[in-house]
């Protein structure tokens, strides 16, 4: 994995190019170059985990009498199938990356090579000889990718601080971004950046720029279809692409190791691996995340029915695992508060971030890639606003069930803005949902809860996964996040999927065998949090310090409001099922260190 940007049209020097570059350099630590190409300059800074030697960018490729250079941020898990058939049409390769495969492909098949590809992705193409730049991103939208259109040309990056380090870009928030961080954060819009101006290229997407024109187009979505398979005939299939993905996904040069929850998702990839690196006389690394004095404080909820830590002792029973434990205490997780800020650019999941970014930072002393779970309950259903009729059955995001809360804290000059924000974009990707005719109301629904938390919650959760492991030099892969997966489960009834009324019914038939029963019937638990009253008085101790100043925020958001929402819990959290009343402060408090660590600047 690494971290990619270019300038199109604009001014850059040695002194800009070396300045961008230290932006990107936790993502790439091994590696860093750039190179002046005619009308573009691409810069990369690499983190060598396939092809350490001849993986190298940018990379450039003369082909057909075409002139071609890449950067590429990455994993293509089918690599050698498309190797064999580039070489068949004639392409020889110097090394084994999946950039040159890339690279090559492009130049055979054009904008169509990313219909071929079995990855995660973000990359960009110049051809010299027409001065134009093609972009793609991955179609579930693992790796980001951000641009701008800027002064007559175009920046483009893996991060946002890095076109915001180009000399004299500005930092700024109109009142839709202002709009965007109290009334849908720590999500954002599909396509915004949040800042004025720049823009996020969408999962699924591509796009062209040439002679000071962008045009994106989209080329992957989720498709409704006719599911013909019986139920048995669908567990088999989910088996096998659930077990491919991951098999695939253990390429590497470089030792790999797994998460593991004690969940049913990362206990699945966990099983599926230990059993491939047993094949071969290895063992496997695992890793789990706990915090201090949970052991005493922890308490049972709907959304976290039990501890983890039962469930992970007997996964690593099961398949003698090299396990490390990272036990992180209240003052760890405050602490990483301005870092995650930093890393993700935006205010994001609070201490959800902090404890990911502080564990990540712990992998990466044993492994360089790492397998997780993530978005296993986006596709199978597993979420508990899935299966809660009166949740289902509310307009608006399911998982920020308060827009009405969220309103009052808006500044009295953005109106009603905030909440016609929120609606407009619910309506908006209900109706975007492809539906065949005909389909139950029930079946209808469902499907637009897939396609809202495709779209949305699963799009915040792979932002946090991705910047919090690569602020790190950690590149994490997430299997379930295969697009064929999510392609034959989208058209899969939801009775098959909540097989026997359970969560991931239709995912743990599609297992069984494979976990320990207790793992494998575990009610679902989301990512572990603290429990440990230490961390909110930490939180509310620096918020009462905020609410003395005359801080940056209180131009953002009404102050008293504020006070109001943080005196007591609200009955919905504020995000997903984790972020109760110290997450919703510490959420303000990331938003202030946001605006004072960008120097943000209000436009409205």
């Amino acid at each position: 994995m690494c971290a990619i940007s270019g300038i199109i049209g604009l001014e850059v020097s040695p002194g800009v190019a070396e300045q961008m570059l230290k932006t990107m350099a936790r993502r790439g630590p091994d590696q860093e170059r750039w190179v002046q190409l005619e009308g573009a300059v691409f810069l990369h800074s690499r983190l060598a985990v396939i092809d350490l030697e001849g993986g190298k960018q940018p990379m450039e490729l003369t082909w057909g009498g075409k002139k071609y250079c890449i950067v590429y941020n990455g994993e293509l898990y089918n690599t050698d199938q498309l190797r064999r058939e580039l070489e068949r049409e004639g392409h020889r390769f110097e090394g084994h990356s999946d950039t040159e495969v890339v690279l090559h492909a492009y130049a055979q098949y054009g904008a169509d090579c990313v219909l071929k590809f079995n990855g995660i992705f973000a990359f960009g193409v110049w051809e010299s000889g027409s001065r134009e730049l093609f972009l793609a991103r991955d179609r579930i939208g693992v790796k980001p990718l951000f641009y701008s259109l800027y002064q007559g040309g175009l920046l483009f990056a893996s991060e946002m601080k890095t076109i915001l380090s180009y000399p004299g870009f500005p930092a700024r928030i109109s009142s839709t971004g202002a709009a965007q961080l109290i009334m849908l954060g720590p999500g954002r819009l599909p396509g915004s950046g949040v800042f004025e101006d720049i823009m996020e290229l969408e999962p699924g997407c591509m796009a062209s720029y040439r002679d000071g024109k962008l045009s994106v187009t989209r080329y992957w979505k989720l498709l409704d279809r006719e599911h013909r398979d019986s139920f048995q005939q669908t567990v088999e299939q989910v088996r096998f692409l659930v077990e491919d993905a991951v098999c695939r996904q253990m390429i590497s040069d470089v030792p790999i190791g797994c998460f593991l929850s004690g969940g049913l998702d990362s206990s699945i990839i966990t099983a599926i691996c230990a059993r491939e690196m047993r094949k071969q006389g290895q063992k496997l690394k695992t890793f789990s995340v706990d915090y201090q004095n949970n052991d005493r404080y922890f308490q049972a909820n709907k959304f976290q029915p039990d501890a983890d830590s039962a469930y992970i002792r007997e996964m690593v029973r099961a398949e003698h695992t090299e396990h490390s434990d990272t036990v992180l205490t209240a003052e760890d997780l405050v602490n990483a508060l301005e870092q995650a800020t930093f890393a993700r650019d935006l205010p994001g999941m609070a201490d959800v971030d902090f404890s990911l970014l502080a564990f990540c930072g712990e992998i990466r002393k044993s492994v360089k890639v790492a397998l997780s779970g993530e978005c296993a309950d986006e596709i199978f259903g597993g979420y508990p606003w899935y299966r809660d009729p009166e949740v289902r059955a509310r307009v608006g995001f399911p998982w920020a069930q308060n827009t009405w809360q969220r309103a009052q804290l808006l500044p009295e000059r953005l109106g009603t803005q905030g909440e016609e924000l929120v609606m407009d974009a619910y309506q908006q990707t209900c109706q975007e949902s492809d539906i065949l005719p005909g389909t139950t109301p029930m079946e209808r629904r469902m499907k637009e809860m897939v396609n809202l938390n495709f779209r949305w919650f699963m799009q915040t959760l792979l932002d946090r996964k991705d910047r919090m492991s690569m602020y790190h030099g950690l590149e994490v892969r997430v299997p379930f996040c295969d697009y064929r997966i999510a392609e034959y489960l989208y058209g899969v009834p939801w009775e098959y999927k909540d097989y026997q009324g359970r969560e991931k019914g239709l995912l743990r038939c599609a297992v069984e065998g494979l976990l320990p029963e207790s793992v494998l019937y575990r009610k679902k638990s989301p990512y572990p949090k603290t429990f440990d009253p230490r961390y909110g008085q930490l939180i509310q101790e620096r918020m009462q310090t905020l609410l003395s100043q005359d801080a940056p925020i209180w131009h953002l958001v009404r102050k008293e409001a504020v006070e109001n929402m943080i005196c007591k819990d609200s009955p919905w959290p504020w995000y997903g099922q984790l972020m109760r009343r110290p997450q919703t402060m510490a959420y303000f408090l990331q938003l202030d260190v946001w605006l004072r660590k960008y120097k943000v600047e209000l436009c409205f």
